[in-house]
């Protein structure tokens, strides 16, 4: 199911915005992307989105803009800068530079200085807890949420009317097919009749192969179970829907089961009139697939 939210928010230390993406996918792949600074959360951020969606393609993009961004940690190489100052001096013995070095001459020597973002103190980065901060991005990432459900529950309506409306097909398309098949099945049990009392005015009927031939007959005709477990389906179908549980894997297995049925009643059904409903029946499946695709 598809869906969209944005929204920032504004804290003493900094804003934060989150944009939550959805689009069908048959499971849930989630794409998280975060500043560096919250990197650490990320399993949370996971685990959040997990609890809320159970399928589609989720895209998850945060940003901040830290107000009071803290200073960076400034190291000297000293391992390099003593080795710049031994050649410095081979230099000057042999007079082809003059001088002492400079500061400005570190700082065009991109390994003299080691520049790092400071780092937390050891008690709070080793701490579980997230900070106050990283509680704020967790808060508007739960808002974004909340949003992004209000919005696919609406689609999730619309689609529920469709899908309703193509459950009812089914259900009036089974019918006919089972009619049909009935009207076929006499057609051929009246044809069978014909040749029986044909064979027998010529001498020609086996007592023991029409026997065998009316019970082929009868097992390879008769769709009763098929039609049964089929409206089954359809009833579970329609209870699956009205929970307030995500249905739509339940729902791509039950139309496996549904398309079993048909194709089993499609050999075994006698007429060319059922032939037609069960190619109908079919593509109405098809139709249904392709839909269910979006439910969560």
């Amino acid at each position: 199911m598809t869906g969209f939210a944005s929204l920032s928010r504004e804290e003493e230390a900094g804003t934060v915005g989150v944009t939550l993406r959805a689009v069908n996918h048959r499971y849930l792949d989630l794409q998280v992307r975060l500043p560096q600074m919250l990197a650490g959360l990320e399993p949370k951020l996971r685990a959040l989105v997990q609890q809320r969606v159970g399928r589609g393609r989720i895209e998850l993009n945060v940003s901040t803009q830290v107000r009071q961004a803290q200073a960076p940690d400034v190291h000297l190489n000293d391992a390099f800068v003593d080795a710049l100052s031994a050649a410095l001096e081979q230099a000057r013995a042999r007079g082809v530079v003059s001088g002492q070095l400079s500061a400005g001459d570190l700082l065009r020597v991109p390994q003299a200085l080691v520049i790092r973002e400071r780092q937390e103190p050891a008690d709070v980065a080793s701490s579980t807890e997230p900070t106050l901060f990283e509680r704020a991005v967790l808060e508007a990432v739960n808002e974004a949420l909340t949003a992004l459900d209000a919005m696919r529950s609406r689609e999730g309506e619309s689609l529920g009317t469709d899908l309703e409306s193509r459950r009812v097909r089914l259900r009036d398309l089974i019918r006919d097919v089972a009619a049909a098949a009935d009207s076929g099945r006499a057609q051929r049990e009246q044809q069978l009749g014909e040749r029986i009392k044909e064979y027998g005015a010529e001498g020609l009927l086996d007592p023991m192969l029409l026997a065998q031939e009316i019970v082929r007959f009868v097992a390879r005709s008769d769709i009763t179970e098929e039609i049964v477990r089929f409206r089954t389906h359809l009833e579970h179908w329609q209870e699956l829907a009205a929970s307030t549980e995500p249905c739509g894997r339940k729902l791509d297995f039950l139309l496996q089961e549904l398309n079993r049925e048909i194709n089993t009643i499609g050999s075994k059904a006698e007429g060319g009139t059922t032939s037609a409903l069960v190619v109908e029946v079919k593509a109405e499946l098809e139709r249904v697939r392709e839909q269910v695709q979006n439910v969560e």
